[in-house]
């Protein structure tokens, strides 16, 4: 790393350090993936309904989403994907909610008809 600069009584290493570590990050994909494996901020099915479900119950009414457990819920490549289920004779649509395990941020959320 370069050197430090002084600046107000604290030690900087200047805006061109941050540009150098941060080209050096986005092309180590090895070291990505390790930190992917490490820091997955959702990390059971558990949590990723306890973050789910006040986004459903907020958009399509907490009844509505209840109706529809159990819920189907897979972890896929650092994504959990959740849908709703219907008892067997039932006509109509789920909800269906992608998140990234990493940061918790919605991939895509919709329900069907």
């Amino acid at each position: 790393m370069a050197c430090r600069q002084v600046k107000k009584d604290a030690l900087y290493l200047g805006k061109s350090v941050f540009e150098e570590e941060l080209k050096i990050a986005l092309t180590d994909t090895t070291k990505q993936e390790e930190i992917k494996t490490k820091c997955v901020s959702i990390k059971d099915s558990v949590m990723a309904v306890e973050i789910a479900e006040p986004i459903l119950f907020k958009i399509y009414g907490r009844s509505q989403i209840i109706k529809q457990r159990p819920y189907e819920i897979h972890f896929i490549d650092h994504y959990w994907v959740i849908s709703g289920t219907l008892p067997k004779g039932w006509d109509g649509g789920t909800f269906f909610i992608i998140m990234d395990a990493l940061d918790s941020k919605i991939i895509k959320i919709t329900h069907g008809k």
